[in-house]
């Protein structure tokens, strides 16, 4: 009995209740109270007390015995237990009925209970509200005790915390908590997670409701008596963490569980509050203790009065965000914010406390919280990069050196995170197939937080990488190895595409071709992925000009390492060469030069020049459509006139990227006979076309004769016709008479502006002709295959080792017939025959025209040499010679010059007519040589050897069929014995030369037959 009514408190429970209302009950029925109470039986009417009147006997004795306190709060669990049976029970028959109440046994239990439910919350509100220091804890644990017991007792059945009983229970603990909080909180907090700890997870619930009514003070509570729990029971689980063992809850220090359960519910509506929380415990932990405060103070938890308990503090939080993934994403990254060097250099005197074993498995435990954090890992990542990072390296931005032994305990979590990654990537499900084609979800590789996070940080990771900092780019290096290894193709291929776009030299270009041997043997096609996935951003224009360009030359010096390699004897053959990386890049880029070769047009000339640089170095796709090759072929001639172009306007282009071009070209020329016939005609029709005329030399057309450009150009005079028509007269006539006389104006706007074409320079003019006809010659002779690129240096058609190379046929037939389709297009390929003399009379405006294009392009008598030096090709181009040789034959039969001299341009072409006509070999050697006599005759003179000219190849029409294969030197040659009697034609010659013997008779040994 003196157990159960606690007889020491009672002076205080009277002291307490002096102005609580109490009946007015004598001794004798206070004695009667209390056996009814403790026999269950009336004493008056001797039967047994039911229920309801047996929780009316206990609440009158807890109003007017408080020294029964325990015995009656003991006993009005059962009460309540009985009430949450009874109400339940009717919830149930109910919903079984349809919803159809019934007035049944269960309903008239809860009636009769639910009055005395209330009067008990009724009374102790009322003792909670008078004397809180005397009631407030022992209510607060025994509701929280019972609430946790009705949990635990009903947790399968539907709407246990809805009833009235919950409620009552729940509003009494606030009750006791709100009072508490001045005096003594951790008791009451102490007491929630007791009962959390026993009856969790069906507790969880009332943890919610109570720590969203208090959520500063349950959560700085929570985490103070978590603290000194976790102290008080040591630090053994730490290296189950670090081990990553499951941790069941028996195993767990006792009430941290329960702290990481409650913390868990509020962190859903106040993370912000427990970040700040964790935060200031992590502050509070290094900061001096405060000054004048009792070591067992209240307070805020009194934990930060111990030095026991700081310095557990960090061992605790890592323990809370390890037991705990809500807690961890939500101060995953803020505290790498508040490690300065001095919070360092604090958290260091503070470890050397700490065994040896206690740091390793601290340590371990931080690289396990590292890798599972699901935010802020880029941060994390930087500040261990930056803190690890040798003194002798300067780091970017105002981060002070760290002292050496920080920066190495830095170098060594870098190291053990690294090491712990590399483990978690690779002994993943199936490891021995990285990504497994299986759909079934048990054997998806396990997700590492840390490294998704980084997966958008690629573009920063390489950036960094490729600053080739001491020891910190090869961390960040492996680093990247892991990510693509975890990420798959697409972060491989990003990470890839990042390297070759950011490199500027080959230091830092060599880190893609590290990155990708690993890869290779886990990733097939990553490189084919890699220079697709460029492709794609030079589509969408992702790059700027400047990283294009960089791109491009990166790709270009990959692609061109091989050939250097194995020009070097460094490189195998066979397949181990295709495996490298440069054969694989090599294959890649040739299977988007389409996507390629629009970027040879780019205004950029950066860009421009490396993707010519990089064009020249890739091979062509063994299979490529017909579009395809002519796109190519189109861009890299127009690019080509660009390089002229922009070297005749002084811009940064030089002999370099003409090479570039050039090669390319001949590559191109040599992949087949279509390209072939491409580039050459493109290079004849870019060669004529009147924008890039004067970059030969030639004329471009008068501005003057475009009717309507000229009245764009001239301003409007603004001119009456009455102020005109005033000046004839003092008025005008409007009579209307056919003698009235009216002045219509000046039709135009008078006089023409002179035109005096520029004159271009003739060192800029020799130079492009020689570019041109280099690269033409190379396209068309057998040795364009390998060009190497600096033909444009040395002789057309010479092959660099003393001998000449051969003009391919079919290129000398296709420039042949451009060159026709282009001067005279109206005129048929098979028109080879020479008609007599007089019937050049009828095609006297298409000879004109033939000669005007002479006149305004000089670089088609070169043209003409070219297509001379490979016979028969001379032959298709008949109508053009016949039509400039009968414009020859007008000129010279008008002259009244004493001299040819005087027409110096007619006296050149006639010169160079006759010698490109002999060296095709369709003149004979005699009628071949007439063109040396010419700078000393007289125009009539000319005129009559050109004639005799004119009717050998009447007499003897240009056949290709006349021509004969000489095996032996690989040429056609024509038999001129079969021409017939040829001094018919040379007669006028020897009468020329012995009338003019006095200064040609050098030059007779010359014309005998």
């Amino acid at each position: 009995m003196s157990a159960v009514f606690e007889r020491n408190a009672l002076p205080a429970m009277q002291t307490s209740h002096c102005h609580t209302p109490l009946n007015n009950y004598s001794p004798q029925e206070l004695a009667i109270e209390i056996k009814a109470f403790i026999s269950g039986v009336d004493q008056t009417q001797g039967r047994k007390l039911s229920v309801r009147d047996h929780a009316r006997c206990a609440v009158r004795l807890l109003r007017t015995v408080p020294a029964c306190r325990g015995a009656v709060l003991e006993h009005l669990r059962g009460v309540y237990d009985e009430y949450v049976a009874a109400f339940l029970q009717d919830l149930e028959a109910e919903c079984e009925n349809g919803g159809n109440s019934t007035s049944g046994g269960g309903s008239t239990s809860v009636s009769n209970l639910e009055d005395v439910i209330k009067e008990v919350h009724a009374v102790i509100s009322e003792f909670i509200k008078l004397s809180p220091k005397a009631w407030a804890p022992l209510v607060s644990t025994w509701a929280v005790d019972l609430l946790g017991q009705l949990s635990s007792k009903h947790a399968g059945r539907r709407a246990a915390p809805h009833s009235s009983t919950t409620r009552s229970l729940m509003e009494c603990y606030s009750r006791c908590l709100a009072a508490m909080l001045a005096w003594c909180p951790d008791a009451c907090v102490d007491a929630l997670l007791d009962t959390s700890v026993q009856h969790s997870p069906h507790f969880d619930w009332v943890v919610a409701h109570i720590g969203s009514a208090f959520p500063g003070t349950i959560i700085s509570r929570v985490l103070a008596c978590g603290l000194k729990d976790f102290y008080a029971h040591g630090y053994s689980s730490a290296e189950k963490i670090n081990q990553q063992q499951p941790i069941d809850k028996s195993s767990r220090v006792p009430k941290i569980g329960s702290v990481v359960g409650i913390l868990g519910h509020l962190a859903s509506r106040h993370s912000d509050s427990i970040k700040k929380e964790l935060l200031r415990m992590f502050q509070d932990s290094l900061s001096p203790p405060p000054q004048n405060v009792p070591p067992h103070s209240s307070g805020t938890g009194g934990w930060e009065n111990s030095p026991h308990l700081r310095r557990a503090t960090v061992p605790f939080l890592l323990q809370l965000a390890a037991l705990s993934p809500t807690l961890l994403g939500a101060v995953s990254a803020e505290p790498v914010e508040y490690l300065r060097p001095p919070i360092l250099i604090q958290l260091q005197a503070q470890f050397k406390a700490f065994p040896r074993e206690d740091l390793e498995n601290m340590l371990g435990l931080a690289v396990h919280l590292i890798s599972q954090s699901p935010s802020g890992g880029a941060r994390v990542l930087k500040f261990l990069a930056d803190t690890a990072t040798p003194s002798s390296v300067i780091i970017s931005g105002p981060t002070p050196s760290p002292h050496d032994s920080i920066r190495d305990a830095c170098d060594r979590l870098l190291q053990m995170l690294l090491l712990h990654l590399h483990k978690l990537v690779h002994n993943r499900p199936k490891g021995d197939e990285p990504f497994p084609q299986s759909s079934d979800a048990t054997a998806m590789p396990q997700v590492i937080p840390f490294l998704e996070e980084l997966q958008g940080h690629i573009g920063d990771l390489c950036a960094e990488t490729l600053r080739l900092q001491r020891k910190r780019h090869l961390w960040l290096h492996q680093l990247l190895c892991l990510l693509s290894v975890y990420g798959g193709p697409s972060v491989a291929t990003e990470a890839l595409c990042q390297l070759f776009t950011k490199a500027r030299n080959p230091e830092e270009l060599a880190l893609a071709s590290q990155l990708y041997t690993p890869l290779s043997t886990s990733l097939s096609g990553l490189l084919s992925s890699t220079i697709s996935r460029c492709v794609a951003q030079i589509h969408t224009q992702t790059f700027d000009n400047k990283e294009l360009a960089q791109l491009l030359n990166n790709l270009a010096t990959v692609v061109q390492s091989q050939e250097e390699d194995r020009k070097n004897g460094v490189a195998a053959t066979g397949s181990s060469a295709q495996s490298s990386m440069a054969a694989q890049v090599r294959v890649a880029v040739s299977s988007h030069l389409q996507d390629f070769c629009s970027l040879l047009l780019h205004g950029d000339a950066m860009v421009s020049k490396a993707a010519v640089y990089l064009l020249s170095c890739s091979q062509l796709p063994r299979a490529c459509s017909s579009a395809h090759l002519l796109l190519i072929c189109r861009a890299a001639v127009s690019h080509f006139f660009v390089c002229l172009r922009q070297q005749e306007e002084g811009l940064r282009v030089g002999e370099e990227e003409v090479g570039y071009s050039m090669r390319l070209l001949s590559h191109l020329a040599a992949y087949s006979p279509l390209t072939l016939k491409a580039v050459l005609q493109q290079l004849v029709e870019g060669a004529l076309h009147r924008g890039n005329r004067d970059l030969f030399g030639g004329l471009q057309e008068n501005a003057g004769d475009d009717t309507t450009q000229s009245s764009n150009l001239v301003s409007d005079l603004g001119i009456s016709l009455l102020d005109i028509n005033c000046k004839f007269g003092t008025s005008v006539n409007f009579s209307g008479s056919v003698w009235s006389v009216f002045h219509a104006g000046v039709i135009g706007k008078g006089l023409k502006p002179p035109y005096s074409p520029s004159q271009p320079d003739p060192d800029r003019v020799t130079q492009n002709m020689q570019t041109l006809f280099a690269v033409m010659v190379q396209c068309c002779t057998s040795g364009g295959a390998s060009p190497t690129g600096n033909a444009r240096n040395g002789s057309a058609g010479d092959t660099g080792n003393g001998r000449f190379a051969v003009i391919n046929a079919e290129a000398a037939k296709v420039i042949a017939v451009t060159l026709v389709e282009n001067i005279c297009p109206d005129v048929a390929n098979g028109e080879l025959s020479w008609p007599p003399e007089e019937h050049a009379k009828t095609t006297v405006e298409r000879d004109i025209h033939i000669r005007r294009c002479f006149e305004r392009n000089p670089v088609l008598f070169h043209l003409l040499r070219v297509v001379a030096a490979r016979r028969p090709a001379l032959c298709y181009c008949s109508v053009i010679l016949r039509g400039l040789l009968a414009t020859l034959l007008a000129h010279w039969e008008a002259s009244r010059e004493p001299s040819v001299l005087d027409s110096p341009w007619h006296l050149q072409t006639s010169c160079l007519l006759v010698s490109c006509m002999g060296e095709g070999q369709l003149l004979p050697p005699v009628l071949s040589n007439i063109h040396e006599v010419f700078p000393h005759l007289s125009p009539f003179e000319v005129r009559l050897l050109l004639l005799g000219v004119w009717e050998y190849m009447r007499g003897n029409s240009p056949m290709p069929q006349k021509f004969t294969f000489c095996a032996d030197r690989g040429l056609f040659f024509q038999d001129f014995s079969r021409d017939g009697d040829v001094a018919r034609y040379i007669a006028p010659i020897h009468s020329v030369l012995h009338k003019n013997m006095d200064h040609l008779g050098h030059l007779c040994w010359r014309f005998q037959i």
